[in-house]
């Protein structure tokens, strides 16, 4: 394994996010009801996975890395600008849900923003997939590949974080309004 190919894995993982931020809306907008609690797992997963643990990863070592091969610096700059917005989104997305849990319905700017970080989920992965491979076969040494696995994999704090992660994850794949 690689550090690009840990980074490709949480794609696969956001996916699964996507899909159950994409059903979640969809119900908002039909009406129904979604507990909130489910909601604030979705929330705590954008915050502590994709901005916690997946953009550290890219932000604080990877897109690091590849600056230094002077490379794709126009590149990282927008993944950094997207990453900004997806923080805002994520923020509104807050608001909105403690608006609710605060007697306000906020159920129509949950949804909405809610749909709106999905669309910029399918957009940035695919983006991100694009730049991941040109990374891997143009750019990046398999050593420094290899150095920068290691240091993902020894960081202990996130492998925690990441298997509360996936059990809320596989938690919403399992309730009603996600299967129906």
């Amino acid at each position: 394994m690689s550090a690009t190919g840990i980074l490709r894995q949480d794609h696969l993982k956001i996916k699964r996010l996507e899909k159950i931020i994409i059903k979640c809306y969809e119900h908002l907008y039909a009406g129904q009801t979604i507990p909130l609690s489910d909601i604030e797992k979705i929330n705590f997963i954008i915050s502590e996975f994709l901005d916690s643990i997946h953009y550290s990863r890219e932000e604080d070592s990877y897109f690091a890395c590849v600056v230094s091969y002077d490379s794709l610096k126009d590149e990282i700059r927008k993944f950094m600008i997207e990453h900004e917005f997806s923080r805002r989104i994520a923020k509104n997305i807050n608001k909105y849900l403690q608006n609710w849990k605060d007697g306000k319905d906020s159920r129509e700017p949950v949804a909405r923003f809610l749909r709106t970080y999905s669309i910029y989920l399918d957009d940035h992965l695919k983006k991100e997939d694009e730049f991941f491979n040109k990374v891997e076969l143009e750019i990046l040494p398999k050593e420094e590949e290899q150095a920068m696995y290691e240091q993902f994999q020894s960081v202990m704090a996130v492998s925690t974080k990441m298997e509360i992660i996936l059990e809320h994850i596989e938690f919403l794949e399992k309730q009603y309004w996600f299967k129906s």
